[in-house]
């Protein structure tokens, strides 16, 4: 009987630490998207706080290639 009781424990153990490792392993794509979304969203901002400047850098830019 002990024999049975130490093989079902560790049938439970093993499959506990399967379930935990499935659930961390998809945890982390989720915080992974999340991540790509905040940049994302962080960079839009950006862009709209410095349209001007950077419309002006775009010039520049293009009329220094337009020179060569």
């Amino acid at each position: 009987m002990k024999r049975i009781n130490d093989w079902a424990l560790g049938a439970y153990a093993k499959t506990v630490t399967r379930v935990r490792c499935l659930h961390e392993r998809g945890q982390g794509t989720t915080e992974y998207a999340i991540l790509v979304g905040v940049l994302a969203v962080i960079a839009m901002i950006a862009i709209a706080a410095f349209r001007g400047r950077i419309g002006e850098l775009w010039d520049a830019i293009s009329s220094g290639i337009n020179g060569l």
